[in-house]
């Protein structure tokens, strides 16, 4: 009985204390339920995050409240009027966190970063395409904050005191309720923190606030990461690698020694287009088609980018290594010193350039091709960009480029390594006029997917003309041309209408995995008939293949990638979120299936190895770059 009214007095004690903590800070707790459940919609109507279970659920639930209330309690350092500004700022200040994140989110079904934030001069180019990404369900996020100042305004806030012992209680409050998520999640996800490369899980477990801290943590962190460094790291990294090298095939190894290298990056393509025939009964590739007809083609090539895109891809070129977690390399660390293709093949007297008709800024490009050795760079100012209607929102078009890159191109010192960088097949994929478009949209509930093969059609269409005019001037035949795709062109955003395209009912991970397929195609001077490569390969394989076509040994090279010509090769794919594919599985989102049924494996842990190399391989990368650990072996090569 006793204890009963033990409890009893308990219980409304606790219902006087909330409910007097209501009437004196009702503002304050407002503001925590408008910021918790606005939050909670943005994970549920914005981000695509996938559940599995009721304990995820939950997680996914609470996430927010620990953040919310640390973000909130400086408000309790204020009093009356000042107090309810503060928490309106605070509360705006979260809101527009959330809103940049869902519109990155919406093009590139990822999270925002540091290194991402501090790469300030995209932002000019990025500007025309940010608005094409823009909803009228952001309303959601930012209406309120638009109305929020003219209801404030009739609030009677006098009488509300600062408070250090209310601020502390709720600081207080904040770091438990985080620690109860924290050990939720890690239940759920043993060593999540230390898997920083797959920011889904990081952003589903611990909530998207708390993810931001986090990476500002991890921004201090590998700052200081390379002025620790003393160069041991990078004996494992060496072993491994050199146990992992793969000769290159004999019979075409230095086959090609002195001749030209033309490598085209083919912005946005993805291989669910190849063969495939617009609604016309044309087809929407015709030149790539016939181009892999009559080259060495690998049908399962992956790209392995982050967040740094189409440099990304450029960086795995030219150094065989994956891009970061977070950022872009180009920015984070274009200072590093690296084993870079175009200074490799000055040996070879090769003179290297790239060809880009964008700002020669964007991506810190013209810093980083001076760092790693190439001879010269044609940006936008080497072109006439002519009238303005008939650019595309990223640029000139790509027949322009081409055709003005050709007299360019025959006045190089040869043997020359050349990169075109292509523009047209870029986000949203809108042409200037009809006129431009080629081929019919696709007819899905996706304006970005309709779009897609106009952008990628005229995009191919300038690469056939460029193939002439190499032809013409006799170039064609002295060239090793690579094609290859930098990155997917349409995110997961769109999975429910790329699932109707391809007449599926939805897609699943093993299917999104496969999506990444990108074209690569490798014609070698004099070559006449085409041959498919069915092994598995990504970027990070194109510096190793091309230097052995070359003549040029890679044995002693730190990279992780194999020549695809090679018998000794890897056949696998890793990528950035720890995803791998293999001749025999495909492991992502924490799932194992038959690479080749699609089928779920019921045994995940055969998947178990592969996973834990991948994770291995990318940690090695990483440390390899944030610590700048090349620039050892550059120091013990000159002893």
């Amino acid at each position: 009985m006793k204890s009963s009214q033990r409890f009893s007095k308990l219980t409304m004690r606790l219902n006087e204390t909330v409910r007097a903590s209501f009437q004196e800070y009702r503002l304050f707790w407002i503001f925590t339920l408008l910021l918790w459940t606005k939050t909670y919609i943005v994970y549920q109507f914005f981000f695509n995050i996938p559940i599995e279970n009721t304990a995820q659920a939950f997680i996914l639930l609470i996430s927010p409240i620990s953040s919310t209330l640390f973000l909130f309690a400086f408000s309790f350092f204020f009093k009356g009027s000042k107090q309810k500004w503060v928490l309106y700022t605070l509360y705006a200040f979260a809101s527009f966190i959330l809103f940049a994140d869902a519109v990155y989110y919406r093009e590139f079904t990822d999270y925002l970063t540091m290194p991402v934030i501090l790469q300030p001069s995209n932002m000019e180019t990025l500007s025309t395409s940010f608005t094409s990404l823009l909803e009228w369900k952001d309303l959601i996020i930012l209406g309120d904050v638009l109305v929020l100042p003219f209801l404030l305004w009739k609030v009677n806030t006098r009488q509300n005191a600062a408070s250090h012992r209310r601020a502390l209680v709720t600081f207080v409050a904040a770091v438990a309720v985080f620690l109860f998520n924290l050990s939720l999640a890690e239940t759920e996800r043993p060593e999540l923190l230390t898997r920083s490369f797959d920011r889904e899980l990081l952003v589903k477990n611990i909530g998207t606030f708390n993810f931001h801290v986090y990476d500002a943590m991890l921004q201090t962190k590998t700052s200081a990461q390379k002025a620790m460094a003393d160069g041991s790291e990078l004996a494992e990294i060496e072993q491994f690698t050199r146990q992992n090298y793969a000769a290159p095939n004999p019979d075409l190894f230095g086959k090609y020694k002195g001749k030209n290298v033309i490598v085209v990056s083919f912005e946005s393509a993805q291989n669910f287009t190849h063969n495939m025939k617009a609604s016309n009964g044309e087809y929407i590739t015709p030149n790539l088609n016939k181009l892999i007809e009559e080259s060495h083609y690998w049908p399962n090539y992956y790209h392995t980018v982050g967040q740094g895109k189409t440099s990304d891809a450029e960086f795995a070129l030219d150094n065989s290594l994956y891009g970061l977690p977070r950022g872009a390399v180009y920015f984070t660390n274009a200072d590093n010193e690296y084993q870079a293709l175009p200074e490799l093949i000055k040996d070879d007297n090769y003179y290297s350039t790239v060809f880009h008709a964008n700002n020669k800024s964007f991506w810190n490009r013209d810093h980083m091709y001076k760092n790693v050795g190439v001879d010269e760079f044609f940006d936008e100012k080497s072109y006439d960009l002519g009238n303005p209607e008939d650019m595309t929102e990223w640029g000139l078009l790509d027949d322009s480029f081409f055709e003005q890159s050709i007299p360019m191109l025959e006045e190089l010192p040869q043997p020359f390594y050349a990169k075109f960088i292509t523009l047209t097949n870029h986000f949203p994929y809108t042409m200037p006029s009809e006129e431009y478009e080629l081929v019919p949209k696709f007819e899905t509930n996706s304006t970005t997917l309709n779009n897609f093969p106009q952008a990628l059609a005229y995009q191919d269409y300038a690469l056939g003309l460029f193939i002439d005019e190499l032809k013409a001037n006799g170039m064609w035949d002295d060239t090793i041309f690579v094609v290859y795709g930098d990155h997917y062109g349409i995110s997961t955003n769109h999975n429910a209408a790329m699932a109707d395209l391809l007449g599926k009912e939805e897609l699943t991970p093993y299917d999104v995995a496969k999506l990444q397929q990108v074209p690569f195609a490798i014609h070698l001077p004099g070559q006449e008939n085409g041959q498919v490569h069915e092994t598995v390969g990504s970027h990070i394989d194109m510096k190793p293949t091309i230097l052995h076509l070359l003549g040029i040994d890679t044995s002693d090279l730190v990279g992780f990638g194999n020549d695809l010509f090679s018998e000794e090769r890897n056949s696998r794919a890793i990528f950035r979120d720890g995803t791998v594919v293999t001749d025999e599985y495909v492991w992502t989102q924490s799932l194992c299936y038959d690479a080749e049924t699609g089928e779920a494996v019921e045994d995940a842990s055969l998947c178990g190895p592969i996973s834990e190399e991948a994770e291995n391989i990318l940690q090695m990368n990483d440390d390899l770059i944030y610590s700048d650990l090349l620039r050892f072996k550059e120091q013990s090569d000159n002893k």
